[in-house]
């Protein structure tokens, strides 16, 4: 029974993507507005039932749309700072650099972003107004990060999440207006936080 029961569940996971993955394809070709849970249904080829029992209604389609391109930030994050676990500095350029880098060219992000009226603007409000569990979910990254390779900083708890809040803090309004390059973006967070933390 439990051999049946991880095979429904991976099933269930699969056609849960799928469903994701053609949402995604309608958010980016045609904007948010145009999305029609019918048509993501006939996409995947199940009902619109189906989809409906899976995230409940449009509302439930578009905050799982956003959580999943946010989690495949966070795996990036947590990869590029486990690469440089003995090199502070390098950590929080290359995670940085990632997110800005990942920002400007993931096809959902640009089309939000970058949206006209009635177009995948609308998802924006997924991404911005919803988005503290995704803050949360980044601070404990960084935060975790610090905590396991950085012990030795002459910072206080409190101080560390100060730090850490402001970085994301920071990085976020770069995703909303990038200035300037994604490498220099990187290179002065990475620096601001070396003096902040007493590394350099």
């Amino acid at each position: 029974m439990a051999s049946r029961g991880a095979f429904q569940q991976s099933v269930r996971s699969l056609l849960r993507d799928r469903l994701l993955n053609a949402a995604r394809d309608v958010v980016i070709t045609s904007g948010w507005s145009r999305l029609r849970m019918a048509e993501i249904a006939s996409q995947v080829g199940v009902s619109r039932q189906t989809v409906y029992n899976e995230f409940g209604n449009k509302t439930g389609l578009g905050e799982a749309l956003a959580l999943r391109e946010a989690e495949t930030f966070l795996s990036g994050i947590a990869e590029r700072l486990e690469k440089h676990s003995d090199d502070l500095n390098g950590a929080i350029q290359s995670a940085v650099e990632f997110t800005l880098s990942e920002a400007a060219e993931n096809p959902l992000l640009k089309a939000v972003l970058t949206a006209t009226p009635g177009g995948a603007g609308q998802m924006l409000p997924f991404l911005t107004t919803r988005s503290e569990p995704i803050l949360t979910a980044a601070n404990e990254v960084l935060l975790g990060h610090l905590e396991t390779y950085w012990p030795q900083l002459e910072l206080t708890a409190q101080q560390r999440q100060i730090l850490v809040e402001s970085v994301v803090r920071l990085v976020v309004s770069h995703v909303m207006m990038q200035r300037v390059s994604a490498g220099e973006v990187a290179r002065q967070v990475a620096w601001l936080v070396d003096r902040i933390a007493g590394v350099a």
